[in-house]
Parts: C-alpha cells; sequence; structure tokens
C-alpha cells in the first residue's frame, strides 16, 4: 500500500500544474493526429519511422473513414501489425452484428489472426507478428475496391528497402461503394495506466501519396494537426511539426509543444519519384 501511494505522489508531482490540482491524475498520453489534405482516392502510400516508443503504443501509419493500418508495441514488449475495418453499424458489441452487417474477410495471409472486434465500434480485425525496430522506415499501401453497395479495403506492408511487399489481408464492408477518405496517421497510448504519460512516442511520417480513380497520383504534403479530448489524457505533452522532410508526432514524457493544435504543416515542395506499389491480384 505505501509503495502504491509513492507512486501516485510521484506521478502528481511529474505533471502539469493543471493535472496536480485534479483528484485524478492523467492516466495516458495525449492521442495526436496529422489529418492529409487529399482527394477521394482508391490507393493510400504512406511511410513511417518510430524513433521513440515504449510498451503499449500504437503507430498508425494509413487510416481513412472506414478503417485504420499500423503497427504496436504490445504491453509485453511485443511488436505486431495491425489492420481493422469497422462494421456499417453503431454499438460496440461485435456479437450483437448481424452476420449480412459484418465486414466479411475475402483474403489473409497464413501467419495472421483474424477477429472480430468492439468498444470502439465493431468490425474486423487482422493482428501478425512484425519485428519492427526503431529507425525502421516501413511502407503501408491501402487500397479500395468498390464492390455495388460494398468496398474492399486490401492492406500491403514492406518492412524495408530489401523486403517484398506482403498482402497481409483483404476486407470488405458496406460503404455505399467510397473508396478512400478522410486520410490520416495517428499516435495512441494504449497501456493508460499513469505512469504511461511520463513516456515518449516519437514518430515521422512522410512520402505519402495517393492514387485517384482517375489514374492520377498526388503528393500528401499537407497535414493538420490534432489530439483527442478525453479527460483522462494529458493535455501538454504533445507535439507536431516538419523534420528532414517529413511530419513528425509526438506525445508523452519530456515532450513540449512549439505548434499549436489545428495549425496545418506543409512540406517544401520537390520533386519526388512515384512510389513502388504492390501488384494487386
Amino acid at each position: 500500500m505505501k509503495t502504491a501511494c509513492m507512486l501516485s505522489v510521484w506521478i502528481a508531482s511529474s505533471l502539469p500544474a493543471w493535472a496536480a490540482e485534479t483528484s485524478v491524475p492523467p492516466r495516458a498520453a495525449r492521442s495526436v493526429h496529422l489529418g492529409y489534405q487529399a482527394p477521394d482516392a482508391m490507393l493510400f502510400y504512406n511511410e513511417m519511422m518510430v524513433l521513440q516508443s515504449t510498451p503499449g503504443s500504437y503507430f498508425m501509419a494509413a487510416g481513412w473513414n472506414t478503417g485504420y493500418f499500423g503497427i504496436q508495441e504490445l504491453s509485453d514488449g511485443r511488436k505486431v501489425i495491425l489492420f481493422s475495418v469497422w462494421d456499417p453499424t453503431q454499438g460496440d458489441d461485435p456479437n450483437a452484428v448481424k452476420q449480412e452487417e459484418r465486414v466479411e474477410c475475402l483474403y489473409n495471409a497464413p501467419d495472421v489472426r483474424i477477429r472480430r472486434f468492439g468498444g470502439e465500434g465493431t468490425g474486423g480485425q487482422c493482428m501478425g507478428s512484425l519485428d519492427w525496430k526503431i529507425g525502421d522506415t516501413l511502407r503501408f499501401v491501402v487500397t479500395a475496391t468498390a464492390d455495388g453497395n460494398k468496398t474492399a479495403y486490401a492492406g500491403y506492408v514492406r518492412l524495408d528497402e530489401r523486403s517484398q511487399w506482403k498482402h497481409l489481408v483483404t476486407f470488405r464492408t458496406r460503404t455505399g461503394g467510397q473508396s478512400l477518405r478522410g486520410l490520416y496517421s495517428f499516435i495512441e497510448d494504449f497501456r493508460r495506466d499513469g505512469r504511461s504519460v511520463l513516456e515518449v512516442r516519437r514518430t515521422r511520417f512522410g512520402n505519402g501519396w495517393v492514387k485517384t480513380a482517375g489514374g492520377q497520383w498526388l503528393l500528401l504534403n499537407r497535414a493538420r494537426f490534432t489530439a483527442s479530448g478525453a479527460e483522462w489524457e494529458d493535455k501538454d505533452r504533445i507535439n507536431a511539426g516538419l523534420e528532414d522532410g517529413r511530419f513528425f508526432l509526438a506525445t508523452g514524457g519530456d515532450t513540449k509543444t512549439s505548434l499549436a493544435l489545428r495549425s496545418t504543416l506543409e512540406l517544401p515542395p520537390g520533386d519526388r519519384p512515384r512510389p513502388e506499389v504492390p501488384n494487386q491480384p
């Protein structure tokens, strides 16, 4: 009991003044996001380099309005990759969704796990082991293929320049036949044990591209910095900006804010080669 009390005092004393005045210190570092300015697309390519991590972190490289794709460091230190697509229904109980309304799995790699998820909406999730390391440049591709009033979303990952593209999964869900829209990236602290507030997560995102339905390739050079507003998150230790020709996000630990929320970041102009993307079946 004495150890637990001392830990609470230590956490509270390390937090900003506003947090120390509240009865319950924040449990987690704040989730931070980049929302990319982009037209609707049939393909979304993005690169990500994790610079600092800690157990219980999610680094999401390629999100859109019906799903998200990224990597995690789990609470036990294991490294995984995660691709999720939401059902077109309301509610958080995956078992309450009618069979015909559930996300369908059209393909999955043999070494990944497919399951239903809930608690944040419901849907289908693909998880697999991926031994990513600090400083790796990971490459992600999401494609959208309309099929009547549904859309099939496929996820591909490439660990480094020497490796091949890996097709992880293809999920299909009812969308009205829409493509990829509302593109974004984020960092999330899902450990939420109070101590995780004091640990830094920092990531670069860059060389992002989209391919439109008309076949046009466009570079993603503008992004808006936002953050979540949960009352149990630390509000102060967040940041975003430009670094080495890429966007960065940071949250937790000794992170200091140098960019106001809802600011728009723009990468400097320059010619960049169109990325190599996987051959699609």
